[in-house]
């Protein structure tokens, strides 16, 4: 069951209201019990796919990447005075690739050649939420479920923790790089996503906002013996099953939580915890990679990948009017983070190429929505507009660049896995608007491809207090197969 949002309240509203029922839906998670995995659907048994991938990193543009700025280029006109609005559909030339006859945006360089080891999905739709709160679409993808609901929905890389399990019996199943849950804004509905909801908390993420301080969060404190670490440990757990809290827990969630800190202990106590220190790469390697946190974030995930991490998202971090979310000077802030993205995801790409893993890592770049300079949501949409920049031509730099939401087409790109290679798949209108015109990919579909992908069925689902949940919404997901080499 879902709750239903009103898009025509004021936004400040909507938001409190949102967190308002993410906040019942996790005090509901909490309570409940174990999830208990179903056999069986209305056509059968489940029956999961052989993997095509053993790990997946989700590259995670939080904010709102353009596609007509980045991997779907479409008619250029250069900045200049009194140009109209809506004859501005790229603010960046289109540039070749590795591919014949496939383009990208001026400014990806490194990732243009190296698409002749993707698939390009030019063609993936979000539903039009009415009221389009970036935590909203954001929450949708990364659970496959429009929030808010009645209980916390898991993310994606909790469901492949939950039903592959580790790689590495050591190695955290799923990991989250670069996004911080405090001090930024909409922080709140941030972790609402960023969790294992009702699988419980040995399965949520294991948070490292800082990649270049990660090593730190899998060591002991400086100057720790052994032994005392080991009492703190103990004494943690007391503590824990002495919680007030603990009354708001079912014993299934409390349990959750002390393996979790199992888990952990673990982790700190094991040679694979050197994978978190990226200061064990050689100088040249890590120059490579940029000098970014993003940058640093992808370096950490080959690393972790590399000794058996299953789940690892690196985002560019999220935070409102910040990065991708270009409300105004989208052009330039666009250049920027080109600059960011670029050298990390071509060596990324380069590095597990030239280890032999990139056929069984799939490597996703993906974001909540994209961007037009006219259009807020899709033709016909009530969505407010939100854009801080409203004018009929442009009259100066900052005006330059895409600033509304736009869920009617967007790109997705991925590497590896069993995927195809120098592919594109979709296509969205050449003019405005520009809606996905060929073989759209909802994120139902989008999600079945990559758990198939992962050895998972989009059938998989779980009883969770008499309601069946599963891995795609309604188990209705079909993975392209189109996409499968």
């Amino acid at each position: 069951m879902t709750f239903e949002i009103d898009p025509t309240a004021p936004e400040q509203i909507v938001r409190r209201d949102f967190l308002k029922r993410l906040s019942a839906a996790g005090a509901a998670s909490l309570m409940s019990g174990a999830p208990r995995l179903l056999s069986a659907n209305e056509n059968g048994p489940v029956k999961h796919p052989e993997a095509t991938a053993d790990s997946c990193i989700l590259l995670w543009m939080g904010g709102g990447m353009a596609a007509p700025d980045t991997f779907d280029p479409k008619r250029y006109l250069p900045f200049k005075k009194g140009l109209k609005v809506a004859d501005m559909l790229s603010t960046f030339p289109a540039i070749p690739t590795a591919v014949d006859g496939l383009q990208i945006c001026d400014g990806l360089e490194g990732i243009a050649s190296v698409m002749d080891r993707a698939t390009l999905i030019r063609s993936a739709v979000q539903p039009d939420l009415g009221s389009i709160l970036h935590s909203r679409h954001q929450y949708h993808w990364h659970t496959g479920y429009v929030p808010p609901q009645t209980v916390a929905a898991p993310h994606l890389g909790a469901w492949m923790a939950r039903v592959i399990g580790p790689r590495n019996p050591v190695m955290p199943a799923f990991i989250n790089i670069g996004q911080r849950l405090e001090g930024v804004g909409e922080s709140e509905e941030l972790k609402a996503f960023t969790t294992a909801g009702f699988f419980g908390s040995e399965y949520g993420p294991l948070n490292l906002p800082y990649p270049e301080e990660a090593a730190k969060s899998v060591r002991p404190p400086q100057g720790m013996t052994g032994q005392r670490f080991v009492n703190r440990n103990k004494l943690y757990r007391q503590l824990i099953d002495q919680s007030p809290e603990r009354e708001l827990m079912s014993d299934y969630h409390q349990e959750s939580m002390l393996r979790s800190m199992d888990n952990a202990y673990r982790l700190l106590s094991s040679k694979e915890r050197d994978a978190f220190d990226i200061t064990l790469e050689k100088e040249e390697v890590r120059q490579k990679y940029g000098d970014s946190r993003f940058g640093r974030g992808c370096l950490l995930a080959r690393r972790l990948v590399e000794s058996g991490a299953r789940f690892v998202e690196v985002t560019t971090e999220y935070v409102p009017f910040l990065h991708w979310d270009t409300h105004a000077d989208g052009h330039t802030t666009m250049d920027r983070m080109h600059k960011e993205i670029d050298p990390p995801i071509t060596q990324l790409i380069l590095d597990l190429e030239a280890r032999g893993m990139l056929e069984r890592t799939l490597v996703i770049i993906a974001s909540e929505f994209s961007r037009d300079a006219l259009i807020e949501g899709q033709p016909g949409s009530n969505a407010r507009d939100q854009a801080r920049e409203k004018v009929d031509e442009i009259a100066e730099m900052k005006h330059f660049g895409l600033h509304r939401h736009f869920t009617g087409g967007t790109s997705v790109v991925m590497f590896g896995g069993g995927m195809k290679r120098g592919f594109v798949y979709g296509k969205t209108a050449d003019e405005r608007p520009l809606m996905a015109i060929e073989n759209p990919v909802s994120i139902e579909n989008l999600h079945a491809t990559i758990m198939t992908a992962m050895g998972v069925s989009p059938k998989t689902g779980f009883d969770i207090e008499g309601r069946p949940f599963y891995v795609t919404k309604d188990a209705k997901g079909q993975a392209v197969k189109e996409l499968f080499a």
